[in-house]
């Protein structure tokens, strides 16, 4: 990978950019800036969901800049109260409504429990995703995957359902690796995604990554988003300044050592969000 434009394969042939530019709370303005600043910072592939409230300032933001609609990859998610067969097609509607588009080039269901004491979880799954692989095979969606899904929640999937999950989005960056969600997924070819791929204050603080971060001669967060393009994982990153959306766009310029890869792998945990799918949060 050589740029941001770069793409990876999934496993239905369809490609993907190697970085995408997440929308989480990137409209809390009510406005359209942030995301049209992203789009002049040369971001084409936009990570949004119907529970981030920021479709419809993307769809804005696109209208407005003048590039055609094949020129962007989008992607949406199907929120937790959204979960089941009519339930999941109706929220499709509504996110390309909000998008002011006919298809999607990716559709995910956001979580796989929509709270961590509901029983039937297993067949809600398969629900939401029959809704989810019948769009596809009528040309909606150009792939369809899964956000937050563990080994035992893809394995329902891969058991039970037609098609095989393309992607899986997860909490992923250095000091929470999730190395056994991430092994299961390249087993199975299913493309991992990173959602807050800098993790957080702590991880960006933390002496090794400042210590590689002044070796490498980059940002904290460069090292970090590199470190995910190196593992073959997709970074999401989001930023609110054109900056900082420019700097993590430029993370092809080095190369992290192999020495130094393993030091990072085996950093403690540190930076989690307190999410879990099975477990209530663990407010930090």
């Amino acid at each position: 990978m050589k740029s941001i434009y770069d793409c990876y394969t999934l496993n239905n042939g369809v490609k993907i950019p190697c970085v995408a530019y997440g929308t989480y709370k990137a409209a809390d303005g009510k406005s359209a800036d942030i995301i049209r600043m992203a789009i002049e910072a040369g971001y084409r592939y936009f990570d949004t969901a119907s529970f981030y409230g920021t479709e419809s300032y993307l769809a804005e933001a696109i209208q407005e800049s003048k590039i055609a609609r094949e020129d962007f990859f989008i992607a949406s998610k199907v929120w937790k109260a959204e979960m089941g067969y009519e339930e999941t097609k109706q929220a499709f509607e509504r996110t390309l409504d909000n998008l002011h588009t006919d298809y999607l080039d990716l559709y995910l269901i956001h979580w796989p429990l929509p709270s961590v004491d509901y029983k039937e979880w297993q067949q809600l799954d398969l629900d939401t995703w029959r809704a989810m692989e019948e769009l596809y095979e009528a040309g909606r969606i150009r792939a369809i995957g899964l956000s937050n899904f563990l080994p035992h929640h893809i394995e329902n999937i891969l058991q039970n359902g037609k098609i095989k999950p393309m992607v899986d989005q997860l909490e992923f960056h250095p000091g929470y690796l999730q190395k056994e969600a991430v092994a299961y997924c390249r087993e199975h070819g299913i493309l991992v995604q990173a959602w807050s791929p800098i993790g957080r204050a702590r991880v960006l603080q933390d002496a090794l990554i400042v210590e590689l971060s002044e070796k490498y001669q980059v940002s904290p967060a460069q090292l970090c988003l590199r470190f995910a393009v190196q593992q073959g994982v997709i970074p999401l990153p989001k930023s609110s300044s054109l900056e900082r959306m420019k700097e993590n766009q430029d993370i092809f310029s080095f190369e992290i050592s192999k020495e130094d890869m393993k030091k990072i792998e085996a950093m403690p945990q540190t930076g989690w969000s307190g999410e879990h799918p099975d477990r209530e949060r663990v407010m930090l």
